[in-house]
């Protein structure tokens, strides 16, 4: 099998009435019935006269429509293109103008977009529950592209992704082995691309029950209720999800929880686990560029490794996924391999992040680390042009959510390349914090009300904002 259409093909020849997607209004959605519908879709697609390779924006709610309407699209051929959906409608206009596509497929409400100018010369594409399921599937090759998705923005405009059928299959063969198991999981996935992984492999997607571009709103007890009444067994949530998870506690019926997406710091783990030893725990490390680059579960980390983490060591991201070729260049973590991407839309912007050596393509993942004897990697936080200089934040930030009364930190340079932690907790231990802090070498720490946070998983430090937040105080 060379695509995702094809593994799902033989999933739904095996196990046609077998739950691919429990959907939160309690809908389940089988395997046939994702075929079925999907198929009606790239038929309709087909008979308004767009033709293989033609890009379609896929606006739609993180339902089951959203995987019929992908699918169809693969069925006819056709290009998925995904704008950046914690960036609203700046990013939607952004891909329009960066992909050029020729249609927009929409579900639920999204069917209001259709008003936008930008959008009226588009063909307008809906799933409906019924439709002709014949008509004549294009060959779809692992060289011919699937979708384009983008780079969060963090450090600049979102950069277009073009992923081709066979860097897809290149990363279900990279994720599978993680979420392998022996038993019938059910895993409720608050990352979307993790639900195509679980289509191929024949595992049931429990969706999320709340917006995924705001999971600093999400309410935990309504997901707890989810968890129980879905049946879930797993859980793959971004670590803003999992800290207040672990607040709440963890519900008997889950054994493990997959996590990433931002910085996956020990003691959130170890507060997941507080009532639930048994709980399994992984961290996962990727970036939009290549995921995953590595792994690590609670099993593999070893009590010199939390005290580690906790005395400033930095973050233990675990070894590398097989297949990967990793390597620092003067502590830069850069990657090569089949489901690592080779370039961005516009080629201007590889200049940055992409080095090219005979046939090889590296990507600078513009992250820090080390790597020890038994060959593992150590995140110390994001790379400077000048290497790795001291300290470096992911080992002052992890080691400072042991102190008293910190809820949250993170360590800025500013303009003056001054080193600065700030610090969103009880201001009443702030000259605890000071003296703490100088023993990382750090001689700045300043208590702010909170630390502004990344919009698509509310899980990674908004720096920007953060410099602006913390001018007037220093």
């Amino acid at each position: 099998m060379t695509t995702l259409l094809e593994a799902f093909a033989a999933r739904v020849a095996r196990t046609p009435n077998d739950p691919a997607l429990l959907d939160p209004s309690g809908k389940i959605t089988t395997n046939a019935e994702l075929d079925r519908r999907s198929t009606a879709f790239a038929a309709q697609i087909l008979k308004r006269g767009l033709r293989k390779g033609d890009r379609v924006l896929v606006a739609a709610p993180v339902t089951s429509e959203l995987y019929v309407t992908l699918a169809g699209i693969w069925k006819a051929g056709l290009v998925a293109v995904f704008p950046e959906p914690a960036l609203g409608l700046r990013g939607l206009l952004h891909a329009i103008r960066v992909t050029r596509p020729v249609a927009l497929a929409t579900a639920g409400r999204y069917w209001l977009l259709r008003l936008l100018p930008a959008l009226w010369r588009m063909h307008w594409l809906e799933a409906s529950r019924t439709g002709d399921d014949t008509f004549q599937s294009p060959e779809v090759t692992p060289d011919d592209p699937a979708l384009i998705s983008f780079t969060s923005g963090s450090s600049g405009a979102p950069k277009g992704i073009l992923r081709s059928h066979g860097f897809l299959m290149a990363q279900n063969a990279a994720v599978s082995p993680l979420l392998a198991s022996d038993g019938t999981e059910r895993d409720l996935v608050g990352f979307p691309v993790f639900a195509l992984v679980n289509l191929a492999a024949g595992r049931c997607t429990v969706l999320p029950n709340w917006k995924l571009t705001r999971q600093d709103r999400a309410e935990i007890e309504k997901i707890r209720d989810w968890i129980t009444r879905s049946g879930a067994t797993r859980l793959l949530l971004p670590p803003a999800i999992c800290e207040k998870l672990a607040a709440t506690g963890v519900p008997s019926s889950i054994s493990t929880i997959f996590t990433g997406g931002g910085p996956v710091f020990p003691d959130t783990i170890q507060r997941l686990r507080h009532q639930r030893p048994d709980l399994r725990v992984v961290a996962v490390y990727g970036s939009t560029e290549a995921e995953p680059i590595a792994h690590i579960g609670t099993e593999s980390i070893s009590d010199a490794d939390w005290a580690e983490m906790e005395a400033g060591g930095g973050l233990l991201a675990g070894p590398p996924v097989p297949g990967l070729e990793l390597r620092l260049v003067d502590g830069e973590i850069q990657v090569s391999g089949d489901h690592v991407n080779s370039g961005y839309i516009d080629p201007a912007q590889d200049a940055g992040d992409k080095i090219r050596e005979d046939a090889r393509i590296w990507h600078r993942t513009g992250d820090a680390a080390r790597m020890d004897t038994q060959g593992r990697l150590w995140l110390l936080g994001r790379w400077r042009a000048d290497g790795i200089s001291q300290p470096m934040p992911l080992q002052v930030e992890t080691s400072a959510r042991y102190w008293p009364g910190v809820s949250r930190a993170a360590l800025v340079r500013l303009n003056d390349e001054s080193a600065v932690l700030a610090i969103e907790g009880d201001p009443l231990h702030l000259h605890e914090w000071r003296r703490n802090a100088e023993t990382h070498g750090v001689g700045n720490v300043v208590h702010v009300k909170s630390i502004p946070m990344d919009k698509r998983h509310a899980s990674k430090v908004d720096e920007r904002q953060l410099r602006r937040q913390l001018a007037p105080l220093c």
